[in-house]
């Protein structure tokens, strides 16, 4: 059994056993809401990715010859497993990443979500048989990549991983998951749970490191196909160096998402998801909203949103920064924006319990109004609780602004209208849309995932999409009549 790691040095899981480091590289692991060090990450090097892969091409091909059936197994006992541990596993993620308990709740749930979607691959990624001639039919069987990993984010520890391996696995690879070195704990209850699942050790390993890792997987003649969730500088590198070793990689980056109140939008909704949209998960995720885009008269709703956001306190009510770095460069922009011609009208540094603890990194609520769209609040990723407002004329003049800009992750509007609702829908350049929803993720079996800068590789990470990702579809054409010799297949 894999016995639970929550301090000391974390160790590698290669073959189902914990392996440590022989780098002499470590880092320390440090808890947001308190500031202390809580475990140290190894930075493994590439001697620690071969003896991974190398167990991984081993077990892969027992694995890969069961039955989909047979596989997918797995996934109703660790479904179990992780029902019956939720508040273990709220209490690992909320001390390594900082966030409110509910927000931890969430992503675990959601990680269910994606378990039991891969429980139903029997069901969703059957082959197809057509008769297409007389006498000549086609058939499709789906079958694994190999030996595939995935690079993933602090923002989610637990959920993003659950995006991927469960429909990697399920499809018959063998999954190496290099997690953010920021929050390492969830992948070794990951690596835990699968195995008191019955995952045969090798299937699933965890490699810790930095850049030195990630650059060993993309270079790693025995890794197949790639999956990565993080910024866009770091999503496009991964894919431009994976790509070029032959490897498949689907490697989801950065968003600027867009938020567009229309007068007619109904006030106390708009402002009560758009707050919500904005300071969920301290604003740290790839689906925050980011810049709200007020057309004509919107003032009542601007007001508002305001007044809500304002009576937020962090540390109660919005969840830690993740690093003393990252709220430096969040606060960063907000010492700039009256430098910029903008006007900060909520400074959330006002708003922050008194009690919590000493070391942790907090901030409220951020409001920066009446920003041009080339100004830096308008343009960065600035991931922490903060909302730029751009005010705009017209709806066509908000689409405008929000196709310029280089993402593509999400956007949504506000309206009681659904023919203002739909020609938005149409004409935003997005991924993901919403309509009167800030946070528009989409569900099983819909897929997640963006458009322009926001990814690299085509296709999605979640839903179908990786259905296509993470299997090979092998075509089998086949006579078995001569009666009719009417057409040149025959």
């Amino acid at each position: 059994m894999v016995e639970t790691i929550t301090a000391e040095m974390l160790p590698n899981v290669i073959g189902g056993e914990h392996v440590m480091c022989s780098s002499g590289r470590s880092l320390p692991v440090t808890a947001p809401l308190t500031g202390e060090i809580i475990a140290e990450v190894p930075m493994s090097d590439a001697a620690t990715l071969d003896l991974a892969v190398a167990a991984a091409t081993e077990a892969q091909k027992e694995w890969a010859a069961r039955p989909l059936k047979d596989r997918v197994q797995v996934f109703y006992k660790m479904k179990t497993i992780v029902e019956d541990e939720l508040d273990h596993l709220i209490e690992v993620i909320t001390r390594e990443n900082g966030k409110m308990r509910d927000e931890s709740k969430g992503s675990v749930l959601r990680a269910v979500e994606c378990i039991e979607y891969a429980a139903s691959l029997p069901q969703i990624a059957s082959g197809r048989i057509q008769e297409v001639s007389k006498g000549v039919d086609c058939r499709t069987s789906r079958h694994p990549v190999g030996v595939v990993a995935g690079i993933t984010p602090f923002n989610f520890p637990f959920m993003v991983p659950l995006w991927m391996v469960p429909m990697a696995i399920g499809l018959g690879n063998a999954f190496v998951l290099k997690p953010s070195e920021q929050t390492p704990l969830s992948a070794i209850e990951i690596a835990r749970i699968l195995k008191e699942s019955g995952l045969p050790d090798g299937i699933f390993s965890v490699v810790n490191g930095d850049r030195e890792i990630v650059e060993a997987i993309c270079d790693h003649p025995g890794i197949s196909a790639i999956g990565f969730v993080g910024s866009t500088r770091v999503a496009r590198t991964v894919y431009e160096r994976g790509t070029a070793t032959g490897k498949r990689v689907c490697a989801l980056g950065g968003a600027k998402n867009h938020l567009v109140v229309v007068p007619d939008a109904d006030p106390e909704m708009t402002a009560t998801n758009v707050v919500a949209s904005v300071v969920g998960c301290a604003g740290q995720r790839c689906m925050a909203a980011s810049v709200l885009l007020a057309v004509g008269e919107s003032d009542h709703i601007v007001d508002l949103i305001r007044e809500k956001m304002g009576a937020l306190v962090a540390g109660r009510d919005i969840g830690a920064i993740i690093n003393e770095s990252a709220y430096e460069r969040i606060t960063g922009y907000l010492d700039r924006a009256e430098e910029n011609g903008a006007t900060l009208i909520l400074d959330g540094r006002d708003a922050v319990a008194d009690d919590v603890p000493e070391g942790g990194r907090y901030l409220g609520g951020c409001i920066i109004d009446q920003a041009q769209p080339d100004h830096e609040a308008s343009r960065d990723e600035i991931f922490g609780p903060t909302l730029t407002i751009i005010r705009c004329e017209s709806l066509d003049e908000a689409i405008e602004i929000e196709n310029a800009n280089p993402y593509g992750n999400a956007a949504a509007i506000y309206t009681s209208s659904g023919g203002t609702a739909q020609y938005f829908t149409s004409k935003v350049s997005a991924g993901m849309v919403g309509v009167n929803i800030g946070v528009p993720v989409p569900r099983e079996p819909f897929a997640f995932g963006g458009w322009n800068d926001s990814s690299f590789g085509g296709g999605d990470i979640t839903g179908d999409s990786a259905i296509d990702f993470w299997s090979k579809t092998k075509k089998i054409t086949s006579k078995w009549s001569d009666q009719d010799k009417s057409n040149w297949m025959s």
